[in-house]
């Protein structure tokens, strides 16, 4: 005992842990109040009171006497630590010897340093039980002192939370890996390439960076099912893992995309385990329950630091490179390279981030209203609001201009965030107008953006009611459990939720049975020519035929002349919206 004290005594180190809540804390006085030398502060309660708590609560209390080493135990040791008798845990030496090795020097510092500063001593740590497996506890309490001043004794409430850590090991594990792999999340693999760059310019190493792309997994997701899908999602992971070596890293961007840091590797290095993986995947059919299933991959790959300046740049450099693979017939490799006209749209692009960057310091990011018009009725049933920034000579930049540069230099978020901002407090302004927002797919994966709708409409169901959010198809099936899950939150709300560009992209009946939207808007470019071409006319026919049936609201897009008006009425239609109703004017008769 003596030797554990000046342990104590000689601990200078400062460790910090979290308090668990006043719940031990009044475990805590209850120890001290049943034991006789505690020194606990408050009224003393009754014994058969105090240990009848201890007993319904599950926790233990305890007196450690430092002058003679004994510890006397209050609670159901057993139960509470899987320790048969308190003759295992008499004293602090055979405790000490419970305490798992890793943990026992922690434990040590927290009661030096609670001596030194004279507050709660508030630890965590592993004991071993009985069966030789390791118990979590928590263990929080209160030094008591002689007249002299000196360390007398120590009272306090030791609480098993191993189900606690647990589940915090598998939320972080959850915020760190794919579920369905195993492997990184982009959020983790995002952080390792970040390490990655800045090690490899610091030291002047080549390394690279993968994007690979599973080909058409949305037709085996179409003709099998989610199931059948995950299994060839999961069939290619692996074949992937196999061909990296030990220092790679392999991540899973959502849907059918990965993506790969290897910290070193030249230029040909990065070609030859990009062929490599391309033929271990495509060497053989992966074995599904509907039998084996051939698949290709295609890979787009970039060179770090080499012309990257960061991560995101080199995400979206091997991002720009696979979707070049595709276009070139898919499963093959494309590197990305920089020409003398890249580098001067990169300049151009880099100008106009800044633009953007000013007008969002300068609160020059203005919206145009665009309004979508009853078919029955030929009443503006709302407006969409369509992003612009104002220059300080009052010049309109139309979003075409910046929203896709800013969308490659990870401004949309913030673009998005105060876009947000605008449209609540054009609703607070204007009780009797109802908004659509558009939200880039970026956002759609955001969580901030959603808890900043939730704070801005908490308790004013009247603004989420007039609130209609709008997220492209092509978005929705990016991710679309995330997209699911977002849709949902945002409804839940009070809000509505639109898919824009409908008919663009590749939604299924599954699709459309489980992302629960409430309105549809189709893709303009079949609304246009809609008069002349029979194909256009068959084609929004189903469409509308196809959201009829899910009980959708329907929005056609890009509306100009009459003729086009007749059609979408003889089709059914419910809403329509173009340059026939009106243009989207930032001054709206409304607004001023």
């Amino acid at each position: 005992m003596a030797r554990d004290f000046m342990t104590f005594k000689a601990t200078q180190q400062t460790t910090v842990f979290n308090a668990s809540g006043d719940d031990s804390a009044r475990l805590a006085q209850i120890a001290g109040s049943v034991c006789a030398g505690a020194n606990a502060s408050g009224p003393a309660l009754p014994v058969d009171m105090a240990l009848d708590a201890l007993s319904q609560s599950g926790d233990l209390a305890y007196v450690w006497d430092f002058t003679s080493d004994e510890i006397r135990w209050f609670g159901d040791l057993s139960i509470a630590l899987g320790v048969d008798g308190p003759e295992s845990l008499s004293n602090g030496e055979r405790f000490h010897e419970r305490v798992n090795v890793e943990d026992l020097t922690q434990r040590l510092q927290s009661l030096g340093l609670h001596m030194q500063d004279n507050g709660i001593f508030d630890c965590e740590y592993r004991l071993r039980q009985d069966s030789g497996d390791f118990v979590w506890v928590h263990e929080k309490g209160k030094i008591a002192s002689d007249r002299d001043g000196e360390p007398s004794s120590l009272a306090g409430v030791i609480r098993p939370i191993t189900r606690r850590k647990h589940q915090e090991r598998l939320l972080e594990h959850k915020a760190t890996y794919d579920e369905l792999t195993g492997h990184f999340n982009k959020a983790r693999l995002s952080e390792t390439l970040h390490t990655t760059l800045a090690y490899n310019k610091r030291y002047a190493v080549k390394g690279g960076y993968l994007a690979v792309g599973i080909d058409k997994l949305a037709m085996v997701n179409d003709a099998y099912g989610y199931t059948v899908a995950d299994l060839v999602i999961l069939g290619v992971s692996h074949r992937i893992e196999r061909c990296l070596r030990v220092t790679d890293r392999i991540g899973r961007l959502g849907g059918d995309r990965f993506g790969i840091v290897l910290p070193e590797a030249s230029d040909e290095g990065l070609a030859q385990a990009a062929e490599k993986i391309l033929a271990a995947v495509s060497s053989e059919p992966i074995d599904t329950p509907e039998g084996p299933i051939h698949v290709t991959i295609s890979i787009g790959g970039v060179e770090v630091p080499g012309q990257i300046g960061d991560t995101q740049e080199a995400m979206t450099a091997a991002e720009s490179a696979l979707q070049l693979a595709k276009e070139r017939g898919r499963n093959c490799y494309v590197d990305y390279r920089l020409s003398d006209e890249q580098r001067q749209h990169n300049r151009v692009s880099l100008d106009i981030g800044e633009q953007v960057l000013k007008a969002l310091d300068e609160d020059r990011v203005v919206f145009a209203y665009q309004p979508v018009v009853n078919t029955v009725t030929k009443e503006t049933a709302y407006y969409e609001t369509l992003l612009r920034l104002r220059e300080p000579n009052g010049d309109v930049i139309p979003a075409g201009d910046f929203v896709p540069v800013a969308e490659k230099m990870g401004l949309m978020r913030m673009l998005d965030r105060r876009a947000l901002e605008i449209a609540v407090a054009d609703l607070i302004a204007y009780p009797d107008v109802t908004l659509a927002l558009n939200i880039s797919s970026l956002t759609v994966t955001d969580p901030s953006w959603l808890r900043h709708l939730i704070g801005l409409t908490k308790g004013r169901e009247d603004l989420a009611r007039r609130l209609i959010v709008e997220i492209t198809e092509t978005a929705a099936l990016e991710d679309f459990e995330l997209s699911e899950r977002f849709v949902s939150a945002v409804r839940k709300l009070g809000c509505k939720v639109a898919l824009d560009d409908f008919g663009s992209g590749y939604t299924s009946f599954r699709h459309m049975k489980v992302l629960t939207v409430d309105i549809v808007k189709i893709d303009g470019a079949f609304i246009k020519d809609v008069a002349n071409s029979p194909d256009n006319k068959l084609f929004v026919r189903t469409l509308l035929g196809l959201a009829e049936g899910f009980g959708l609201t329907t929005v056609a897009e890009c509306v100009e002349t009459e003729a086009e008006v007749a059609i979408l009425e003889d089709e059914g239609a419910d809403y329509l919206q173009g340059w026939y109703y009106g243009r989207p004017d930032t001054d709206p008769a409304w607004r001023i």
